[in-house]
């Protein structure tokens, strides 16, 4: 995870831009504001882990020196430090080579896990998964209303890949053993692959929701009447009842967006009415809206 990204902030962040940062985003994803969404509650936990991370000045320091191996920096820097301390060996010359083959295998096994056959005084007994590569894929949200195939090019390679309907922006796609290769004999690493999903509607993005406002006239917010309303995947009928009053918020069921990996499920889409005024008025309708004022101020 970028921890930096998580928050929304930039590596030269200050602490009270990191306080600030995860002050909006626990606000935003607090489980309490979003009761059983699993997705709020595991970025809430990311937010949680970030901060926790940027606001140490000293695990912050490691992080951006080590990146996602940041708690093991202690480990690095002992590494480091011994690389230019240790004298070289009685019988001569280290060849420039600061470690043992031993070095190596009990440095690497520590830090990553590495195991495999072989001596263990060698570099060779020790397996190493491959790098993990990464990328990122643009989608317009109209591309994640429906699970689709997409074909990507990565390296060189022709990769077909699954969108899964629902997917939200930021999510990350991993797929096994696209990475790089691994180390002696090593598994390979994996692809990770950011999606960034951009909103071109005139819809606000809830979770699962959509929001949007339309016009409604003064004589049919006064007198009732049918309204057709776009939604996200096509049209809506809706009775607008008589004297409904500027700012009425109404629900349409299962018209927002797809429930990620949840299929069949959809959020909601809410409409608020926005009232419009008459303009250019004639001097006939000013004369009725005239005796209208009249007959409520009887």
């Amino acid at each position: 995870m970028d921890y930096y990204k998580i928050l929304g902030i930039d590596k030269s962040a200050t602490e009270a831009d990191i306080k600030k940062a995860y002050r909006k985003m626990a606000r935003k994803y607090h489980p309490d504001l979003n009761p059983n969404d699993k997705e709020a509650e595991k970025k809430f936990k990311e937010v949680n882990e970030a901060n926790e991370v940027l606001s140490n000045a000293e695990n912050r320091k490691k992080y951006d020196s080590y990146g996602e191996n940041w708690k093991q920096g202690n480990a690095y820097a002992n590494a480091d430090q011994q690389r230019y301390q240790r004298p070289p060996n009685q019988g001569g010359s280290r060849s420039g080579n600061p470690f043992e083959e031993n070095d190596f295998s009990d440095f690497f096994s520590s830090m990553f896990g590495g195991a495999g056959g072989g001596s263990r005084g060698g570099r060779s007994g020790v397996k190493f998964k491959g790098a993990d590569l990464f990328a990122e894929l643009n989608l317009d949200l109209k591309d994640v209303y429906e699970t689709h195939k997409r074909e990507l090019n990565i390296n060189g390679r022709n990769i077909r890949i699954t969108i899964p309907a629902g997917i939200k922006d930021g999510q990350t796609i991993k797929i096994s053993g696209y990475g790089g290769d691994g180390l002696n004999g090593g598994p390979k690493g994996d692809l990770q692959i950011q999606i960034n999903v951009t909103n071109n509607t005139t819809f606000k993005i809830d979770n699962n929701d959509l929001h949007n406002t339309v016009e409604l006239d003064l004589y049919k917010a006064v007198l009732g009447g049918d309204l057709i309303v776009d939604t996200f995947d096509g049209k809506a009928k809706l009775k607008v009842a008589a004297e409904t009053q500027n700012g009425t918020k109404v629900k349409l069921k299962g018209k927002g967006l797809p429930v990620y990996k949840k299929e069949g499920e959809f959020g909601d889409l809410y409409i608020t009415y926005n009232i419009t005024l008459p303009k250019n008025l004639t001097d006939k309708e000013k004369e009725l809206f005239t005796e209208l004022s009249k007959l409520r101020n009887a």
